[in-house]
Parts: C-alpha cells; structure tokens; sequence
C-alpha cells in the first residue's frame, strides 16, 4: 500500500464511521477504497468488518445516553444479532462471491420503503405488532438482517433502523443509538470468526480502524442535532445513494 493509498483509507475509515454512526451504510464508502487499493473482494470484506469495530463502539458511546434504560431490550436482541453475524460470516467463506448480488438492492430497498413509511406503519401496527421490547417478530427479523450483516454489511445499519422503526414503539433518536450497539455486536462477531477463518489485510484494517474511532462521534453529534423528520431523509439519501452504486456497480 503506497502512501497516498494508506491516506485514502485513513480517510475512507472516518467518513464510513462518521455514516456508520449517523445513518448506516459506511462500508459503501470505505470498502470500494480497499478495493481501488487492490485487495480481494473477500479480504477486503473481512478487513472492513474488523477495523470498524472501534468505530462501532466509539459510535455506540457517544450514543449512550439515548442507550438509558434499554439494556432488557437490548440484551435478546443481541444475541439475536450475534447468531445471525455469525451464520452470515460462515456463509462469506463458503458461498461463491456474488451469490447475494441479486437480494442486497432488494433488501436495502425494502428497508428504505420502510423507513419513509414508518410513521405511518407505527400508527397502524400500534397495539398489534409493536410492542415494548419489539416481541418475537423484531427477533426475527434482526437475526436474519445480522445474517446479511456478518456477509457484507452494507446497508445493515438501515436494515436495522428500518425494523426497529416499524416493530417498536421508540423514537427514531433511541432506535438509531440501538442501531449502533448492534452493528458493533455484528461486526465483533464476525471478525471473530474471521480472525480464525479469513485472511485479513492488518494496515488496511488499523487504518479503517483508527479513522472509524475518529469519525464516530462526529457522526452522533451532527445525527443527535437533527429532528426525526431530518434524520428520516438523511438515512433516505444515503441510503438510495447506496442502493443507487450497488445496482449500478
């Protein structure tokens, strides 16, 4: 990796942080840059997933104080998350590459149809399938969006807004700082198994890591700042710039 290539990534790491934080979808940032560095697709995959760990946990600190009082919700829904993390990063290392390449637009669009509607779909689903704690429907639901989380990534943060949204009767500030926790528990539990499974690129990955730390809380500050209205369409903006690179690449 030459000089400019390592900026590039340290650069990458803050901005995909920074977006990770705020709304999701940071690997959309920071994993075509390992790719222009010429890394392997899956070597560049499990790179990214561990060196935006501190990220993640940098995020989901700055977030701590719209985290109060949600450890019981949080507890089953990570491991929920966890199971499905480690079910999608087994898969990474045995499927073809491009084997999701036809269901991750699909996807990512149905969480970004839900986020727009959430208001609309909380109201209607308020008494039926919300509940406090999201119930089993939110379990579900988290896991197999973990699964395609421990696989790639991009888009889980929205994936996981999207549901929370509709399943919990939350405001979107505290469902985001959940998003965070559990992108972190995902992408922990992935590289995890990584670290035993996969090879990893260790320059590229520490300096995913230490621009992810840094990017983080400057992603909660701007995001924490918004009204939920705002926050909708920044999530929906990235979230279709991202749908947008991933069907047209």
């Amino acid at each position: 990796m030459t000089l400019w290539e390592a900026v590039a990534v340290l650069l990458a790491g803050f901005a995909g942080g920074a977006l990770n934080t705020a709304v999701g979808s940071g690997t959309l940032v920071t994993f075509p840059v390992l790719l222009a560095t010429g890394l392997p697709p899956v070597t560049a995959t499990v790179s990214n997933a561990l060196g935006l760990i501190p990220g993640s946990l940098s995020g989901a600190f700055a977030y701590r104080r719209e985290l109060a009082g949600q450890r019981p919700l949080l507890v089953p829904l990570c491991v929920s998350a966890a199971a499905g993390g480690l079910v999608g990063a087994g898969l990474l290392m045995v499927l073809p590459p491009g084997v999701f390449a036809t269901v991750v637009p699909v996807l990512v669009g149905l969480a970004l149809l839900l986020i727009a509607l959430q208001p609309l779909l909380t109201r209607a689903l308020r008494g039926r399938l919300t509940r406090p704690g999201g119930g089993l429907p939110l379990r579900i639901g988290l896991g197999l969006a973990s699964v395609y989380g421990g696989y790639f990534s991009a888009g889980q943060g929205i994936l996981y807004v999207a549901l929370s949204g509709a399943l919990l009767d939350a405001p979107l500030q505290r469902i985001n700082a959940l998003k965070n926790v559990l992108v972190a528990q995902v992408n922990a539990v992935a590289a995890g198994f990584f670290l035993i499974a996969a090879d990893i690129d260790w320059p590229a990955a520490l300096l995913i890591a230490a621009g992810a730390t840094a990017g983080a809380p400057f992603g909660a500050r701007a995001a924490q700042r918004l009204r939920p209205v705002a926050l909708r369409v920044l999530i929906l903006t990235v979230g279709t710039a991202g749908l947008l690179h991933m069907t047209l690449s």
